[in-house]
């Protein structure tokens, strides 16, 4: 038994530990390659957060869902850098539109370069991720753009908000399906469907991608509060600071609409308050940890990771399959 990939899963089978391993290690090449230019300063821009590590959460999850097809296949590995490519390009943006320090342990490359730059990067690594689609055919160009504008419209939902008479939970949910599920249900699709996979595997791994990607956003959210910069790589309470509302504070102020208790009233003052200011910033992240809101945000996170394992009830038994049910409980268990 071998731990592999970047929540540590058991991998029992040799010749898949081989396969993922070697999948990854061809991605990480890919993506270096897909973010030189002719200008040395763009390299580097673009190069910061490619070197700064980070989970591959996507590549995996192509590499595991080509499992059951030809793993081998041409489409596979490319198809791989372009997830992760567009996956870290939206990570130059929200920087930005968060005002982010800290990304992946390293300074953001806003604060290092400026706003400009950081977006023009962001751009810059949309269109590799376009050039590489453009060998992978017509059909794979169109299921990202079809990824790419839930994505965006995800994005200005939240900014938006909720629209009059709308649950804000079930608004939340809605949006970082568009925002994050959408991706990671390519990344399964793309496996799946680059490798030669049944048409029936291409669509199991698609849902179960949209829902462990539900799960992965829900888990990022408690640890945004529960975590340090050590273990998430990033600034603690950041959507705290910025005054967004993720499903933490969003059980919270639904408790306080249920049953108006007046320690959470208080709570929910605190937070909408001014979290710019260090000590009340850490007050609200001290009473949030404490609260019952940030468990019911766990276990929305396992719900949707049961929701993934039921879509793969249909695949045939084998390593590959042990995998990605190992997988849903990694990641919630990073919110445990």
């Amino acid at each position: 038994m071998t731990v592999v990939g970047p929540f540590g899963l058991s991998v029992r089978d040799q010749a898949l530990e081989a396969d993922v391993q070697a999948g990854l290690a061809a991605v990480e090449e890919g993506l270096l390659d897909a973010t030189k230019s002719e200008v040395p300063f763009i390299t580097q821009a673009a190069q910061h957060l490619v070197r700064a590590g980070g989970k591959r959460f996507r590549p995996l999850l192509v590499m595991l869902a080509a499992q059951f097809g030809d793993p081998y296949a041409p489409g596979v590995v490319p198809s791989a850098v372009v997830v992760e490519l567009t996956h870290l390009a939206t990570l130059y943006h929200d920087d930005v539109m968060d005002e982010a320090d800290v990304r992946r342990g390293v300074e953001s490359a806003n604060s290092r370069w400026g706003n400009s730059v950081a977006v023009l990067t962001g751009d810059f690594l949309f269109a590799r991720a376009s050039h590489i689609l453009a060998d992978l055919g017509p059909e794979a160009v169109r299921i990202q753009a079809e990824a790419f504008e839930r994505l965006v419209t995800g994005q200005i939902l939240e900014t938006a908000g909720p629209r009059d008479g709308r649950d804000p939970v079930e608004h939340y949910l809605d949006v970082i399906a568009g925002k994050t599920g959408s991706l990671i249900a390519v990344s399964g699709r793309f496996g799946a469907m680059m490798s030669g996979a049944d048409e029936s595997v291409v669509d199991i791994m698609t849902q179960f991608g949209e829902r462990l990607g539900v799960a992965f956003q829900l888990a990022d959210d408690v640890l945004d509060i529960a975590s340090d910069t050590v273990e998430s790589g990033k600034t603690p309470g950041t959507d705290l600071r910025e005054g967004i509302p993720t499903l933490p504070v969003l059980r919270l102020r639904e408790r306080v609409r249920r049953l108006g208790l007046p320690d959470d009233l208080e709570l929910v003052e605190l937070l909408e308050s001014d979290l710019s200011d260090d000590a009340r910033h850490a007050e609200a992240l001290a009473r949030l940890r404490a609260h019952p809101a940030l468990e019911q945000a766990r276990r929305d996170a396992v719900r949707y990771a049961e929701e993934a394992r039921t879509a793969l009830a249909p695949l045939p038994d084998r390593d590959a399959k042990n995998a990605l049910l190992e997988l849903c409980d990694a990641v919630v268990h990073r919110a445990g």
